[in-house]
């Protein structure tokens, strides 16, 4: 079995998950600006998150529906995966977005294995916090490690795409690693730098 790990937020997906809540909380610009600068690997993603879910606080739970109604998956996005599975191929997700969304994109591609963050509601109205684990840098090389464990594929023979610097760890554990329209520093340190109009320009690069 061979494994490709995608990220979501402006990899599987053209935007931001958490910019769009933040939109409805009225704290979109801040929220985009730290955003920025922790996919450039400027600030600690944990710490990062924590200080932007924190301004989520109050926004209804049925923004989740809202944002997923919104959200469009990347040119080639489909293609992309439809191809790796029909080649024999287990694609996963692995987000430090969040799996209100993620879940729901999964199912819509076909893809059972999937880990993100996860946001607390209290009263239909979201706390301001994360539940359990957060899932940076360090956690998706382990969730890569993890799914790649569970399919029987020798991490040489994986593969993991993403854009920013919470991808380095889990592209440097997997045989290739693929940068999709990445910050500089993940574009400088992938073995691939994809910046193609399409994602399923990837086929080509993994199925040679």
């Amino acid at each position: 079995m061979r494994l490709c790990v995608l990220d979501v937020d402006s990899t599987l997906i053209t935007a931001e998950v958490i910019e769009l809540i933040a939109a409805r909380a009225g704290t979109r610009e801040l929220v985009a600006e730290i955003t920025e600068r922790a996919m450039r690997g400027e600030l600690d993603f944990s710490a990062s998150l924590k200080e932007r879910v924190a301004t989520l606080a109050g926004v209804p739970d049925t923004v989740f529906a809202d944002v997923l109604a919104e959200v469009e998956l990347t040119p080639g996005a489909p293609e992309l995966v439809a191809g790796l599975q029909a080649a024999g191929w287990e694609v996963a997700l692995v987000s430090g977005g969040f799996a209100e969304v993620v879940g729901p994109l999964a199912a819509r591609l076909g893809i059972t294995r999937y880990r993100a963050n996860r946001l607390e509601a209290a009263d239909g109205v979201l706390t301001g916090r994360t539940v359990g684990t957060v899932i940076n840098r360090e956690v998706k090389a382990e969730t890569l490690r993890a799914f790649a464990a569970e399919v029987g594929c020798p991490l040489e023979d994986a593969v993991a795409i993403g854009d920013g610097a919470n991808d380095l760890d889990m592209m440097a554990v997997a045989g290739l690693g693929i940068a999709w329209h990445a910050k500089p520093i993940v574009q400088e340190k992938a073995d691939v730098a994809l910046n193609a109009p399409r994602l399923d320009a990837a086929l080509d690069i993994i199925l040679g």
